[in-house]
């Protein structure tokens, strides 16, 4: 247990230019708080005490602002960024190495049953607001941009932005998981770019048309 904590606190140092001190870290960050709750609250669950890792989630709930349901799988080394508004579904696997940023949710599309929400493999960052829906996987290395909406399957070393998520492949190589926003691309914006171009010269065209017709 206390190799767990320790870990859990070097990554918050990390991952997080702010930390300062481990006394600081241990009483003030909220996404370590929801995880070590969701820890104790898993325990019980796998022991089939579903009611009292329910209760535990919900007051880490009302505590943190993360809901995390006690059946998800969390691997190593999560870490959890501000974290409110953040929701992790019942089916959730996540591996080792995942960042995931305020107003996240890995949640469900419906009220299928069986596995219904995303698995993120290692090295995984989901940036702020984002939402993987269904269950569907994140590829190792791979990074979901902020306010996206991924419905679909994200290869391994891969970039997924907008709405719906669309894919954008970094070569092959392996992803930082530092994440700047202002530099995402937006294929949705370039898709209007190539649209804008194309009416102009339709545009051109019919000017051309038009004086022939009138000569």
């Amino acid at each position: 247990m206390f190799r767990n904590i320790k870990e859990d606190i070097e990554t918050v140092y990390d991952q997080d230019p702010a930390a300062r001190s481990s006394f600081e870290i241990i009483l003030t960050y909220s996404g370590l708080h929801a995880i070590w709750a969701y820890r104790i609250a898993h325990k019980f669950y796998r022991r089939k005490l579903y009611f009292i890792a329910r209760v535990i989630s919900q007051i880490a709930r009302f505590a943190t602002g993360i809901e995390i349901h006690p059946a998800a799988k969390i691997g190593r080394r999560f870490f959890i960024d501000h974290g409110m508004g953040v929701v992790i579904g019942e089916t959730c696997e996540i591996g080792d190495n995942v960042t995931v940023f305020q107003g996240v949710t890995l949640g469900g599309t419906g009220k299928e049953k069986g596995k219904r929400h995303p698995t993120l493999e290692d090295n995984v960052l989901i940036a702020t607001g984002a939402k993987v829906l269904g269950s569907i996987v994140i590829g190792e290395n791979s990074k979901v941009g902020a306010g996206s909406v991924v419905l679909h399957d994200v290869p391994t070393h891969s970039t997924v932005v907008g709405i719906p998520g669309k894919v954008v492949i970094k070569d092959g190589v392996k992803v930082r998981r530092d994440l700047d926003h202002q530099d995402m691309p937006d294929p949705v914006f370039d898709r209007l770019c190539i649209l804008e171009k194309e009416l102009a010269s339709v545009k051109e065209q019919m000017k051309k048309e038009k004086g022939e017709l009138n000569k």
